[in-house]
């Protein structure tokens, strides 16, 4: 081995400029291999984190109106939910962790001088799990405050730029149509993507905004939940629904349900989608620099192949002269990815963050690409490079060994 290292050593030194020249070529090819491999990656995470924003294991039951006959009603009925359906669902799937009512409305918010609509939603405490809310000061209401039916609320962040601007919002009263609420807590921001007002948003007990709204009947329904088998889950929610208030349970206007993770599921096919072309297009590239290895090492044959005919007539079997031209062309080859995969880890820390999803929200900067190089990125380039110089390398060392000795003595 120490032989082949050193006789591969020499040729290299004896021609430097080429030798450097396609050791660039491979440090480049598998260089756009690291870094479309890490994209891919980064596109995914970024993804990821956008779904996670608003919560991944989620479902979103929405009333709608009937468009078939079923159980003795017409067409066009209304679908209304109520607590007890609250109660239904948590019965008949076990699967689920939280679960909440919510009522919605677009109230008149007063604070001071200042007075905006904004939609006011009353929730169960656990929404703030639900809907993956995170805090900026104070805290989000109890269970006892719910059961006390307090007048208590927590503002979304654009909520309290626009009321308080830079100054304390926590312990200060703000009227809800005239009603006073306690400001116990700010959330943190959101990704908020055009004219959404995700941020704009103020959250109170489900007891609480009964001073507000008849609660009777509900506007949603959020839960979510621990298994991966949402397809079982969303035909349950059907079914048992359906059933309690009779309609068709294949009728999708009668009752909407949003399954966030179907969404996820997509955008998981899309990203692989994206990183086998990637890889595809990394290969391709690598592969220009493996053909231009093959060349050179097709040139240093015919160069040598005086120096071949006298190992041969020396007792150089082919297999000794075969190892020498592929322990040369791997040798090239991952010295050049060595380099290459430095220059990929250079450029992945020069860059930091590429702008996705904050070119279209705001506080989105989660959402956007990061070029992490992970172990993983880093073997599968591995690999292919080792493919590209085995398959660049083999083909001068097959004519290399193939040469008969005594026209390679007589060789000019």
């Amino acid at each position: 081995m120490r032989d082949l290292l050193h006789e591969s050593y020499n040729a290299m030194r004896h021609n430097r400029r080429r030798t450097a020249l396609t050791m660039l070529g491979m440090a480049w090819g598998i260089a756009t291999v690291v870094m479309l491999l890490a994209y891919g990656d980064g596109f995914g995470r970024a993804c990821a984190s956008i779904f996670a924003n608003f919560g991944t294991k989620l479902f979103i039951i929405v009333p709608g109106r009937s468009s078939m006959q079923a159980g003795g009603e017409k067409a066009g009925a209304q679908t209304r939910i109520t607590l007890d359906d609250i109660d239904l669902l948590t019965t008949n799937i076990p699967q689920i962790t939280h679960i909440t009512p919510s009522c919605e409305k677009q109230a008149t918010v007063q604070y001071d001088t200042r007075s905006y609509t904004i939609g006011v939603n009353g929730e169960y405490p656990n929404t703030f799990t639900i809907r993956a809310l995170s805090l900026d000061q104070g805290r989000f209401y109890n269970t006892e405050d719910q059961i006390q039916h307090a007048r208590v609320a927590v503002i979304g962040s654009e909520t309290k730029e626009k009321l308080f601007s830079g100054r304390n919002a926590l312990g200060e009263h703000i009227r809800l149509d005239g009603i006073s609420y306690e400001v116990v807590g700010v959330l943190a921001p959101k990704m908020q993507a055009g004219d959404d007002n995700i941020n704009r948003v103020v959250y109170v007990p489900f007891t609480s905004v009964s001073d507000l709204k008849d609660t009777h009947y509900l506007d949603s329904i959020w839960f979510n939940y621990e298994t991966n088998d949402y397809i079982r889950i969303e035909q349950s929610v059907r079914y048992i629904m359906a059933a309690q208030h009779k309609f068709n349970p294949t009728d999708r206007r009668a009752l909407y349900v949003f399954n966030l993770m179907e969404q996820v599921h997509q955008f998981e096919i899309i990203t692989l989608g994206l990183k086998i072309l990637l890889a595809f297009i990394g290969t391709l590239t690598l592969g220009i620099g493996g053909v231009g290895l093959m060349n050179i090492m097709l040139v240093s044959v015919t160069q040598r192949t005086r120096e071949i005919g006298v190992e041969k007539a020396l007792g150089a079997r082919r297999r000794h002269i075969f190892l020498q031209f592929l322990a040369e062309a791997l040798t090239i080859t991952f010295i050049g990815g060595l380099f290459g995969i430095i220059l990929a880890y250079a450029v992945a820390f020069s860059v930091g963050r590429l702008t996705l999803y904050s070119a279209m929200a705001k506080h989105a900067e989660a959402g956007d690409i990061r070029l992490v190089i992970n172990p993983l990125t880093l073997l599968v380039a591995i690999l292919i490079l080792s493919a590209v110089g085995l398959i660049s390398g083999m083909v001068p060392a097959i004519r290399a060994s193939r040469l008969d000795p005594i026209e390679a003595l007589r060789y000019e």
